[in-house]
């Protein structure tokens, strides 16, 4: 049985689509992430020495990492389902997008949180003009540039097929899908890339993800906005 060490809000909600996509059995062992820091809790740390999610378990093995978790779930089980014939422009395009997303596409939405909660941090009065000052500054300059150049980069790329890889859905959706989502809620408004809005809609439309927001309780990302 395939367990998956599930925390809220967070990347291993891709891993139970993935499994209900393949139809494959497995169980949730749920873990919560503290209010207060929304980081993981320490009990993680017994699964895997990050204490980060996702992370599976597996017929002895303890496999982290999204694209990994992804990666060996449609080579050990999906039987040639969810990914391009091996050789093929698509599967060459499969291969970039699965490393693409939180290679290139999270780094800067991962900067725009933490300068968010910056300029919303409780500080001393005397230095909350400079800090916010300066992670505001950052943002406009930067980090918000880089989202949109992302944003506008992927946008393009829907234009040319429906999926990412190609004319057929795969795991790389399902790898693209956080990105695209924390974009929607952190990166701001997404009604300028109407491919990328209608991307998230069709995934979110999709029974197997319908399944997996029920295994996986309440996730605050999917359809995120501003």
């Amino acid at each position: 049985m395939i367990t998956v060490h599930h925390l809220n809000n967070s990347r291993s909600q891709r891993v139970l689509w993935l499994l209900e996509e393949l139809g494959l059995p497995y169980e949730i062992k749920h873990y919560q992430r503290d209010p207060k820091t929304m980081l993981a809790p320490p009990e993680l740390r017994a699964v895997h020495p990050l204490g980060k999610s996702p992370v599976i378990t597996d017929d002895g093995l303890t496999i982290a990492e999204s694209g990994a978790i992804l990666e060996y779930l449609v080579d050990r089980y999906g039987d040639g389902r969810l990914k391009p014939v091996a050789g093929t422009e698509d599967a060459l395009r499969y291969r970039y997008w699965m490393h693409y997303a939180e290679g290139s596409a999270m780094p800067p939405l991962l900067l725009k949180l933490v300068f968010d909660r910056i300029e919303r941090a409780p500080m001393p009065f005397f230095v909350k003009p400079i800090a916010r000052g300066i992670a505001a500054k950052a943002k406009r300059t930067f980090v918000q540039p880089q989202i949109d150049n992302h944003m506008n980069y992927l946008e393009a790329q829907l234009a040319r097929q429906p999926w990412f890889a190609g004319a057929d859905f795969t795991a790389a959706d399902v790898q693209m899908s956080f990105p695209l989502e924390a974009a929607a809620q952190r990166g701001g408004p997404v009604a300028k890339q109407p491919r990328i809005t209608d991307f998230l809609q069709r995934i979110h439309a999709r029974p197997a993800y319908r399944r997996a927001l029920e295994r996986g309780g309440p996730y605050a990302l999917m359809g995120g906005s501003d």
